[in-house]
């Protein structure tokens, strides 16, 4: 990932991506990238807090411990350390925030961190596990500079994109998205909100962490959230918007709604649609 830039862009940030016109072609699937991973301390992607091992952080209450936040079977849904985050006063780095500072939404409202979320990953093995690999988007695959900057997420992490949010494996197309597996070390971040939201990160729409029963003990430094929010670890936020994945090639609503709007969602296959005008627009890059 690019070094931090010490100039970094403000003011258009939230209409790079608001208006976006992307565009694509065949739907490569992440699983080209799979391969066996390890976390910090075990292999093969899993969150080696859960295998038995120590919990650093856990009721330690450390705000600067690593670690890393899962929507749903212990996948992350991260930011990469370096990505950028829009706030009132500009960008800042996602490792940079603290709880407190606020952060833009699309929205338009500038909304407080409640907390930030960490994990890091270290390769032991010779490969990654596709549930790990950061899914790198490059410098305005989504549109005019959107991303301004090339933009790495956790497979599992969404994008709000036509009024949907959708996961970054469902887009990967090989060229203008497609996993990262270089790197030796993993470093990941997610925000927390008082609701899920989607904030700016290089000026693309991203979710903040969606709050499930539990799921929060799927970061690292989770120890600090249950003694700062005794009262909110079991809660369960609503979506921003529908969560519209690919399921064995077919489209499919994770959101709680009426049925018949599901089977509006599923009738459009909206995933389907923008996957295909950003591999499109990959060939003009």
């Amino acid at each position: 990932m690019s070094g931090k830039e010490p100039n970094m862009r403000h003011n258009s940030a939230r209409r790079h991506f608001l208006g976006l016109s992307t565009a694509a072609a065949a739907r490569i699937a992440l699983a080209a990238a799979a391969m066996s991973s390890s976390s910090i301390a075990h292999a093969k992607g899993k969150a080696w807090w859960k295998t038995g091992g120590t919990t650093p952080g856990r009721g330690q209450g450390n705000g600067h411990s690593q670690g890393h936040g899962s929507q749903s079977g212990g996948k992350p849904m991260c930011f990469l350390r370096g990505t950028s985050i829009m706030t009132p006063t500009g960008e800042v780095f996602i490792e940079d925030l603290q709880i407190g500072d606020r952060v833009e939404t699309v929205g338009g409202k500038a909304r407080a961190v409640k907390w930030i979320g960490r994990h890091a990953y270290k390769r032991s093995g010779s490969s990654w596990s596709d549930s790990v690999v950061p899914v790198r988007i490059r410098r305005h695959a989504l549109g005019p500079k959107a991303p301004h900057r090339d933009l790495y997420l956790s497979p599992a992490h969404a994008l709000l994109m036509d009024g949907i949010l959708i996961r970054v494996k469902d887009l990967v197309n090989g060229t203008s998205i497609a996993p990262a597996p270089h790197r030796e070390t993993i470093e990941y971040f997610q925000i927390v909100l008082d609701s899920h939201d989607v904030v700016l990160a290089e000026g693309v729409p991203a979710e903040t962490f969606l709050l499930t029963a539990n799921n929060i003990e799927g970061f690292m430094n989770f120890g600090e959230f249950a003694r700062l929010y005794p009262g909110d670890q079991h809660r369960a936020m609503a979506p921003y918007a529908p969560i519209v994945g690919m399921d064995s090639g077919r489209e499919h609503l994770k959101a709680l709604m009426p049925r018949a709007v599901r089977r509006a969602f599923q009738m459009r296959e909206p995933v389907s649609d923008i996957y295909a005008r950003i591999a499109s627009r990959a060939g003009q890059l």
